[in-house]
């Protein structure tokens, strides 16, 4: 049992996912303040001592402000660093910058792995994060990195608000194709494949389905929703195929640029979107969208992490 204490600390902005985090631990933020001056420079101060202690530092990443959240945590790690914290855990939900993972043309960056070394230039001793887009970003990595996953959360939301039993997973790509059978194995359920052929990056073609959907309620389920633009046309293949209603299940509900848009007008039931993401004020825009709350996991990481337990339990497993 360790005998420091834990010290969890978020940003000024989208504080809810921090906030449930420490009520489900039965603990306080860590005064803090950050603001910015008259040039726009970061300012950030630690409202008591962390020497010593146990830091976590849980920062959402939504869409529209990615590059100014991630240099606040960069200044947030150093700060815990040069007030002498025994060690320094960041909590990502959604790592940024997630699909820039390869060279995927000539002259692009790797800018996934810009995001680790500046992570673990700054001082973080630790990553947490959810559905990393591509597994090998942990390689990425000098230090330790905890992908956690949403499907035992997803799995307890089908059983709960879902007629599962008349129910078949759907993958949107190929890429998902492990993820969606997975899920499916744990349901005891069918899965079906649909193949996406893009004309330019967002924006998809052509659709084919690969499987038989007649009189099911077809369950897509995929890492993030960005523009939604595929779940949409998803929809309309599924439906023209003889589904009876379909739902999209995302980890990372980014829903930038025309997204609440394309949700309320295309034929989807429901939306359903973890809170790694913050999204609360786009939840009133659209009736279609509804919540899986992930904080139990994370709570329960930081306390296994602190408490030097395995965290690998919660891969198959989600607290109450």
């Amino acid at each position: 049992m360790s005998t420091n204490s834990i010290k969890l600390l978020a940003s000024d902005v989208h504080r809810g996912l921090a906030e449930l985090v420490a009520k489900r631990l039965g603990i306080r933020l860590t005064p803090s303040e950050l603001k910015r001056d008259s040039t726009g420079e970061v300012q950030f101060s630690i409202g008591e001592s962390v020497r010593d202690e146990d830091i976590f530092i849980i920062c959402q990443i939504g869409s529209g402000v990615v590059n100014d959240r991630v240099i606040e945590l960069l200044i947030m790690i150093n700060a815990c660093r040069t007030a002498s914290a025994r060690r320094i855990t960041v909590i990502l939900p959604n790592f940024p910058y997630a699909r820039q993972d390869r060279k995927d043309k000539s002259r692009a960056p790797i800018t996934a792995k810009l995001m680790a070394d500046m992570l673990t230039t700054a001082g973080c001793h630790h990553v947490i994060t959810m559905d990393l887009h591509a597994s090998q970003i942990q390689g990425f990595f000098d230090v330790p990195v905890d992908n956690l996953y949403a499907e035992p959360s997803v799995v307890r939301y089908i059983k709960e608000k879902i007629n599962y039993q008349d129910a078949i997973i759907i993958s949107p790509d190929a890429g998902g194709a492990k993820r969606a059978a997975g899920l499916a194995d744990r349901l005891d359920l069918n899965f079906a494949l649909i193949h996406k052929e893009r004309a330019r990056a967002n924006e998809v073609s052509r659709m084919v389905l690969v499987g038989d959907v007649s009189d099911k309620i077809c369950v897509i389920v995929d890492d993030m929703a960005d523009t939604c633009g595929t779940l949409a046309k998803a929809a309309e293949v599924l439906l023209d195929n003889g589904a009876k209603e379909v739902i999209a299940i995302v980890t990372h509900g980014i829903l930038s640029g025309n997204a609440i848009n394309n949700i309320n007008n295309s034929k989807l039931t429901k939306v359903v979107c973890t809170n790694t993401v913050p999204f609360e004020d786009k939840l009133k825009l659209c009736p279609k969208l509804d919540t899986v709350d992930v904080s139990a996991v994370l709570a329960e990481a930081v306390r296994r992490l602190h408490n030097g337990e395995s965290i690998s339990y919660l891969f198959k497993n989600a607290p109450l």
